[in-house]
């Protein structure tokens, strides 16, 4: 019974030395912070009063929209509603729509879709030509008109213009600009 006390007791020092000749654990690396995907379209972000300052639709309104993240951050949504208008009869003065931003596959940058209470349907590419100005391009190969719509922040004032190249011709026309501040 010694004989098996003395030799537990050898193992157990063994096994005590041998532990405290490894070198100490170290903390594990910590782990960078993933890059924030909707960094270049936070200036979108927030409640936004507009009023129409020009375009061919000839139309005086106003009107609100917010720009947020949605469904977990993965989608960044633009809600509009349409305020005080005057215009002429082809604008609809109680125009609604809804703007969804999302990634492209990864690393492709955004795709948007656009829907309206017209029954409009708009598929967006989405680039950001320099900080603070984001660009949404339909596809020219959808049947009729081309579309651009521009946000652009400067000094507080987000300025918008939507603009539409008729299929032959090679120059976008504005059909409707506005600007504001956040509220």
């Amino acid at each position: 019974m010694m004989k098996r006390i003395a030799l537990l007791a050898a193992i157990l020092l063994l096994t005590a030395g041998a532990l405290a000749a490894q070198p100490p654990a170290q903390a594990p690396a910590p782990v960078p912070p993933k890059p924030d995907p909707w960094l270049a379209l936070r200036f979108l972000i927030g409640s936004w009063q507009s009023k129409t300052t020009g375009g061919v639709a000839q139309a005086q309104a106003a009107a609100s929209y917010t720009f947020q993240l949605e469904l977990s951050d993965h989608v960044l949504a633009r809600h509009s509603r349409s305020g005080a208008c005057v215009a002429t009869d082809d604008f609809d003065c109680q125009h609604n729509d809804l703007l969804y931003i999302y990634p492209a596959a990864e690393g492709q940058g955004f795709q948007a879709i656009y829907l309206d209470n017209e029954g409009h349907v708009i598929h967006y590419t989405v680039s950001v030509p320099k900080p603070a100005t984001v660009v949404f391009l339909s596809d020219p190969s959808q049947l009729g008109p081309q579309y651009r719509l521009t946000y652009s922040l400067l000094e507080g004032v987000m300025s918008g213009l939507f603009e539409l190249q008729i299929p032959g011709q090679t120059q976008f026309t504005s059909y409707l600009e506005w600007s504001g501040k956040k509220r």
